[in-house]
């Protein structure tokens, strides 16, 4: 068999393709090479614009570690506060300041004596400050003692003369900080702080029965001690003096976690109730008429296009602030999204089971509680628990602005600047809250969606 011969023009032909074949191969390596170091160098463009434009050079050099310090500090220790009024001449010792939590006389703290009108309050590590009248005293090792006296201004004298790093001081204030704590004299006030660890009064306020007692002395009072209070039991008065501590207010904290837990779940599926039945109308197999989909898809868009604290100030200022404002908003931007997701799981059902329900002579509400529903019900559950978790974290946000939920409390001991144990316990029951809500989140997906 003889094997066919290429003519001229063939082979021209032949080998034109193969160069076009090559050289479009070159470009396309050529377009490659260039994109992979076009990418990078955009993206490293971008970041020293990002650098100048944000001031990161000042940004570092306005950093305040010491002040960071001071805030972690803050954190996980309290404060107890020695003030001395200088205009009436008194002397009150109070945990954290607050009129709250002031010690009485026969309970003072024994690293503070008053014997008539000198205090003396010893820090710790041979640093102690003494009030006498108007003079206060403070004795540094290793420095010597600072003395300020109060008057029209606050007079300062320090070793050497020389005011060191650690002073900071004008005419109307003198604060002095150092490792033990700080004390601070203006002229109506002289303030002496010093710190400890933990959250001070965390379970017993000063005005209760149980107040200054040790673990073991509480629990042995409980199981085996003598009734406090002749009509209640130990475990119960214990159980209320907790609960109504005056400090930390337990009960009122535990509220507001309901409330932001309430905002979330009322808000996300009262969205999931509003947006099902107006999917219907914006899934393109339900709805024919195309003008009445593209209107209630628009109507979707700007729902969700409209973040949920734009809605809760405008609800603020027209229902006023509360729990119920915040799910308002909540409610309405999750109908946007929920009626974007909801008409994209009704335009992929199988028409088969419909078909089938509709031979038997079933009706439109028939054909959609028993056809439709049961294709989708796995993917709206699944939405509707995924929006759940994260609203519960947006419902701190929103709590703050409306007044109400732990997000009201967090944002009131931020204010303070004062009480940042607080702020620290607020963070952590939050992030307890959202752990609870997932967990519960994957419970129910495993008992109604994967049928476990």
């Amino acid at each position: 068999m003889t094997a066919p011969t290429l003519s001229a023009s063939d082979l021209t032909a032949n080998d034109l393709r193969q160069s076009d074949l090559r050289d479009s191969t070159i470009r396309m390596m050529d377009r490659r090479r260039r994109m992979a170091l076009a990418v990078p160098a955009m993206i490293l463009a971008y970041l020293v614009y990002a650098a100048i434009s944000f001031d990161l050079s000042g940004l570092a050099q306005r950093a305040r570690l010491d002040n960071a310090a001071v805030l972690l500090s803050d954190m996980v220790t309290h404060k107890v506060h020695v003030a001395r009024d200088n205009r009436r001449e008194t002397v009150q010792v109070a945990v954290e300041g607050s009129n709250r939590a002031v010690y009485p006389q026969d309970r003072v703290p024994d690293w503070i004596e008053t014997q008539g009108d000198v205090t003396r309050i010893d820090l710790g590590a041979g640093h102690v400050v003494t009030y006498d009248g108007p003079r206060t005293t403070y004795d540094i090792p290793g420095y010597g003692p600072v003395t300020m006296v109060v008057g029209d201004q606050i007079a300062l004298d320090v070793p050497g003369g020389t005011v060191p790093d650690f002073i900071n001081a004008s005419p109307a204030r003198v604060t002095i900080t150092t490792d033990q704590g700080r004390v601070t004299a203006t002229r109506s006030r002289t303030e002496t702080l010093r710190y400890f660890w933990g959250w001070e009064m965390f379970f017993f306020d000063l005005s209760s029965p149980f107040s200054g007692q040790s673990a073991g002395a509480v629990l042995g009072t409980i199981v085996g001690g003598e009734r406090l209070v002749a009509d209640q039991s130990n475990l119960s008065l214990a159980l209320s003096e907790f609960w109504t501590n005056d400090i930390w207010q337990h009960g009122a904290v535990a509220w507001a976690i309901f409330e932001t837990i309430l905002m979330a779940f009322l808000g996300t599926f009262g969205a999931a109730f509003v947006a099902l039945p107006l999917a219907f109308l914006a899934a393109q197999n339900f709805t024919p008429s195309r003008w009445l989909r593209f209107a209630v898809r628009r109507v979707f868009d700007f729902v969700r296009g409209v973040d949920a604290l734009i809605f809760t100030i405008i609800l603020s200022r027209a229902f006023g602030p509360g729990p119920l404002t915040g799910a308002l908003a909540i409610l309405l931007t999750d109908t946007g999204s929920f009626g974007k997701l909801f008409s994209e799981a009704l335009e992929n059902v199988d028409d088969k089971p419909i078909e089938g329900i509709r031979s038997t002579g079933a009706s439109a509400i028939q054909r959609y509680r028993f056809g439709v529903i049961p294709q989708v019900m796995p993917v709206l559950l699944s939405q509707m628990l995924y929006f759940l978790e994260s609203n519960t974290r947006s419902a701190t946000i929103i709590g703050a602005i409306t007044g109400g939920g732990i997000g009201l409390l967090l944002t009131q001991a931020i204010q303070t600047t004062q009480d940042w144990e607080k702020v620290t316990y607020y963070i952590l029951l939050v992030v307890i809250m959202v752990i609870a809500m997932d967990s519960l989140s994957g419970w129910l997906r495993r008992k109604l969606i994967r049928g476990e």
